[in-house]
């Protein structure tokens, strides 16, 4: 569809014709784009990841999802469960617009266990006839057929006095007491962004407390996604800022997430003593994270692998984003470190390289579409090292890394059929508190997600090559041991 007028976007799936959204289903089967191991939407458009909880056993985790095509409309939540953090499995569409808080769109939220049932607390948006936006936050459940029962009316219905409209995705979290809090996205009336805290002892009649006070209060207009949670003895906020002004390498892409670590919260106190904000990730493509505690008490976090107001290639196959793989979290050296989670080391089907190699000008190590790349106990015995991933004779993705600033880049201005993000650019770059030593990159048809010295600095992209472009080439003089893992 070329013409995304307002009907077009706030069409119900139910009102579609099911030989036509077959016919949309078989156009994104053509797409030559399509992820091996990442959750992707079967049509449409994927974006927020929500409701990433675990219990009695099994993961959940919703997605925010236009069914009808490349752009944002009326708003699903799309429902995968897994056992392992690997293997999803698609439980199909489990929140539903239709009723009239969310008649256009079930907005972001969050999931929580309470009676030992899985519950959700979600923003509806409402337009009225004049198109003016209204929001409230509700609360459900999940039914044994996988369906979402909402509790209406809204647990809270209107946004308080001294906010606009632009007050959404509620993260639920439960404190020693077992008193519940909400922590929700918020503009003040100036058009500045911020967090509010709601307290309940039920978790469905919610009081406002206020507003969390932090040392930022001018930074962008609206805080989309927040989540508070506890790790290590410290206070974690994340959140998703929106407007705030490149600075250096710092702040590249239209819109940033990222965290602050302070003092645990001592709610219903509303201040926050923390440090300055830092990006979570230094790549393209990442946004508007979620985590959830495991079983054994980490803390992952998973984020949508895309921005909002980009186009992307895969467009035109009526299909757009993925969520990143999972990430274990932890605080070292006063920021948080992002791992890949040690179960991932389940879709290695084939080790295609594995030794101490001396790496000179020009090495080709071989050739891989799909794949995950190790790099231990690495010593540079030159100033730079670079590799490509990706490559043909027109094509490629290049990681480079500066020993005596300890800057590491990345350039995707070759990587196949560009992003149209120009005024964004085509390299991002981040310096290491220490020399690069080790690195683990993850391959997809159409996505890098790369991890630097066990977790110290991560990029997230997206890339668009043929499917021939698969060489690998390594250039500057180095030692490591390389471990290529064929994923596909």
């Amino acid at each position: 569809m070329n013409q995304w007028t307002r009907e077009a976007r706030y069409r119900p799936l139910s009102d579609v014709d099911p030989s036509v959204y077959q016919a949309m289903k078989e156009e994104v089967r053509t797409s030559p784009w399509r992820f091996s191991y990442h959750i992707q939407p079967p049509t449409g458009l994927l974006n927020d990841p929500n409701g990433f909880v675990y219990h009695n056993g099994l993961y959940h985790l919703f997605y925010q999802w236009f069914p009808l095509g490349p752009v944002h409309g009326l708003k699903y939540w799309y429902h995968m469960t897994s056992k392992d953090l690997v293997h999803w499995f698609d439980e199909g569409a489990a929140l539903i617009p239709n009723d009239d808080p969310d008649s256009h769109g079930a907005y972001s939220g969050s999931g929580f266990i309470k009676d030992d049932q899985v519950h959700i607390m979600y923003t509806g948006n409402k337009r009225d006839a004049d198109w003016n936006r209204h929001t409230s936050q509700i609360v459900g459940h999940l039914r044994s057929d996988g369906r979402i029962e909402k509790h209406l009316p809204p647990a809270i219905p209107t946004v308080p006095e001294g906010y606009t409209e632009h007050f959404r995705d509620p993260k639920v979290f439960q404190n020693a007491s077992g008193m519940w809090y909400c922590i929700i996205g918020a503009q003040r009336s100036d058009l500045t962004g911020c967090t509010v805290i709601y307290q309940s002892q039920n978790a469905e009649h919610w009081t406002f407390l206020g507003e969390l006070q932090t040392n930022y209060q001018t930074f962008g207009y609206m805080w989309e996604c927040p989540d508070y949670f506890e790790l290590d003895g410290k206070g974690i906020l994340l959140f998703s800022p929106q407007g705030i002004e490149p600075d250096g390498a710092n702040y590249q892409n239209i819109f940033q997430s990222g965290y602050f670590i302070g003092e645990p919260l001592a709610l219903p106190n509303l201040e926050f003593t923390h440090e300055s904000f830092q990006e979570l990730d230094f790549g393209f493509d990442f946004y508007a994270p979620q985590t959830t505690e495991a079983a054994d008490g980490r803390r992952i976090l998973v984020g949508w692998m895309g921005l909002p107001d980009i186009n992307y290639p895969s467009d035109i196959y009526n299909w757009a984003h993925a969520l990143t793989l999972p990430r274990e979290l932890s605080i070292e050296y006063g920021q948080l470190r992002q791992r890949p989670v040690r179960e991932l080391t389940q879709l290695r089907k084939e080790t295609l390289f594995d030794e101490t190699i001396l790496f000179e000008q020009n090495v080709t190590i071989g050739e891989a579409e799909i794949f995950e790349l190790v790099l231990s106990d690495l010593k540079l015995t030159s100033d730079s090292f670079r590799f490509s991933v990706r490559q043909e004779a027109t094509e490629e993705t290049v990681f480079h890394y500066d020993a005596a600033s300890r800057q590491f880049s990345i350039d995707r201005s070759r990587s196949g059929v560009e992003v149209p993000a120009e005024s964004f650019g085509t390299s991002r770059s981040t310096v290491l508190t220490k020399d690069l030593h080790t690195l683990r990159l993850f391959i997809d048809r159409s996505s890098f997600e790369l991890f630097l010295n066990d977790g110290e600095a991560v990029a997230s992209g997206r890339i668009f090559p043929k499917g021939s472009s698969r060489g690998i080439e390594f250039s500057g003089e180095a030692t490591a041991h390389l471990s290529l893992y064929d994923l596909s």
